[in-house]
């Protein structure tokens, strides 16, 4: 959070309410505007990495430290450990990984789910805005491929999108079987599904439910997944290591058991990452909306093993998180808030963005206000304001469609009504990923990899509403191609092992570069966790 001082807050308050905000049109053009005031564009936002798939690419710093870093276990520690086996073995227990895990399940695939956390514990539960897909008479598939590869600076990859954007309806229909409530026009079960517009979007495309769309579909994901029989779940095992056998394809990994404090190894047929994003390394100070697992595990993991991986310079930092008190800094606040019409404000009482914009403009535009000292200060932090008393005032039961708005200024001891909420950007998304085909498939053989942990479906922005379409997506076509790699491949036979590690750090002492750091992280610095004195006597861990 920046530290620059902006006008006090009863002074902008004072400001807001004398009069109604007018857009003061003064933003710069976008492609200036996003180079000068973005995080992604900062001084030291980016590093070339020095060696492995990538080497010569841009990385943010921070997380160019974990990819070339030093590996939490040796081949001897898993001496002795606990080893099973299964057809497929999914990493991670958000929505990408439940899907996966369904989808492969229902086509006759034996599935372990290893969770960091729980199943549900994951950034999926954060999406409140919607799920975008074209099912509107007034839409199609064309825009929204349209919307979505200009959305992303024309970065995506378009066979990534296009699959995406047509597989939306489908997706749709298979939330609802699932059992997945969603808004309908005046309340009628039997009538349209609600659509909203989003930032970005040049239709309204967005499908809800109030505006915890995530927590809604993770609810009746995580029942399905604990209804399957062919799923074995695994809460409180996060992955610290890919197995690979003597041809460097992946199979299986190491897990760590939290409950039992020891090591286990699970080897597969197939093996998917669906570890989610980086937030909780807080790249360049900013507070985040993510969950407490979301420390880029899936990326080290992957890179060690020598996927290819791109835009890992690249991170969303969504509009609307809380800048005010300190204790919530973060938090995020739906962009269907500012889609119902809520306006951004600064200390002036000026509104200064299109707040439909796509994030990382109306993001960069907040950032200029706040370093410009337009921003609105109080106790040490510095935001803009969110004109929650306009928009209440001129929809009434507006904090019945957004239940979660009504929550987080409850939290924030805001009487929303009458006060406004405080915002600054908060870190949001992570852009890039590991590089993946259309079924999910990794340049590694037997790794897969779906969800946020990917790169290359939203390009160098995403829009409201394709991060949750992706999991399902994706999910749904990893799912199938894992199943039918576990009808047709045989069982490997053998142990598994760590030398991919060896590779890579042999490469690391070829270019000369040096490393004290290990991971993957697992847990945010301030979880103080570390693995081998987690372990103590029960692990063999040195």
């Amino acid at each position: 959070m920046t530290t620059i001082q902006g006008i006090p807050y009863e002074t902008a308050l004072a400001n807001l309410r004398a009069k109604t905000p007018e857009l003061n049109n003064t933003l710069p053009e976008k492609d200036i505007l996003l180079k000068n005031f973005h995080p992604d564009y900062s001084d030291g936002a980016r590093v070339k990495l020095a060696v492995g798939a990538n080497a010569g690419d841009f990385c943010h710093p921070d997380l160019a430290k974990l990819l070339i870093s030093q590996p939490l276990i040796e081949d001897y520690d898993l001496a002795g450990a606990e080893n099973v086996r299964t057809d497929v073995l999914v990493i991670g227990g958000g929505g990408a990984g439940a899907t996966v895990a369904l989808t492969a399940a229902h086509d006759g695939a034996k599935v372990i789910m290893a969770n960091k956390l729980r199943i549900g514990d994951s950034n999926t539960v954060m999406a409140e805005g919607g799920i975008q897909a074209a099912v509107g008479a007034d839409d199609s598939l064309q825009r929204h491929f349209d919307d979505t590869f200009k959305g992303g600076h024309q970065a995506a990859n378009k066979e990534l999108v296009a699959q995406m954007v047509t597989d939306a309806p489908s997706a749709i229909r298979w939330l609802i079987g699932l059992g997945m409530d969603f808004d309908v026009q005046n309340g009628d079960k039997n009538g349209y599904l609600v659509r909203k517009k989003a930032g970005g979007t040049t239709a309204q495309r967005i499908l809800c439910h109030r505006d915890f769309t995530g927590l809604e579909m993770m609810k009746v994901l995580r029942e399905a997944v604990e209804l399957e029989k062919n799923i074995t779940q695994l809460n409180r095992h996060p992955a610290v290591e890919l197995l690979s056998d003597e041809h460097g394809r992946c199979v299986g990994a190491v897990l760590y058991d939290l409950e039992r404090r020891r090591l286990m190894t699970v080897h597969a047929k197939a093996v998917v990452l669906a570890t989610g994003g980086s937030g909780r390394l807080h790249l360049q100070g900013f507070a985040t909306s993510n969950h407490y697992g979301a420390t880029a595990d899936g990326l080290v993991l992957a890179y060690r093993m020598g996927a290819k991986l791109r835009d890992v310079d690249s991170f969303q930092y969504h509009p609307t998180g809380v800048a005010h008190p300190p204790h919530m800094a973060g938090a995020l606040i739906s962009e269907a808030t500012r889609s119902a019409g809520t306006k951004l404000v600064n200390g002036l009482g000026e509104r200064f963005v299109d707040e439909l914009q796509p994030r990382d403009v109306v993001a960069a535009a907040i950032l200029r206000e706040v370093r410009e000292g337009r921003g609105v200060e109080r106790d040490g932090q510095v935001g803009v304001f969110l004109d929650t008393p306009r928009i209440i005032a001129e929809q009434p039961d507006i904090l019945k469609r957004l239940v979660t708005l009504g929550h987080v200024a409850h939290k924030c001891g805001v009487h929303p009504e009458s006060e406004p909420l405080i915002i600054h950007p908060t870190l949001h998304y992570q852009n890039g990923g590991i590089e993946i085909n259309g079924n999910g498939e990794t340049c590694v053989k037997g790794l897969y990899a779906v969800g946020e942990v990917t790169g290359g479906i939203h390009g160098r922005n995403r829009l409201m509403g394709n991060a949750l379409l992706d999991i399902i997506s994706f999910g749904r076509r990893t799912g199938a191609a894992v199943a039918k790699v576990a009808q047709t491949e045989l069982p490997y036979k053998g142990r598994g092992g760590l030398s991919h590690i060896y590779h890579f750090q042999r490469a690391m002492q070829k270019a000369g570069v040096k490393s004290d750091i290990k991971a993957p992280v697992l847990y945010p610095n301030y979880g103080h966790f570390d693995l081998q004195e987690h372990a103590g006597k029960y692990c063999v861990i040195a």
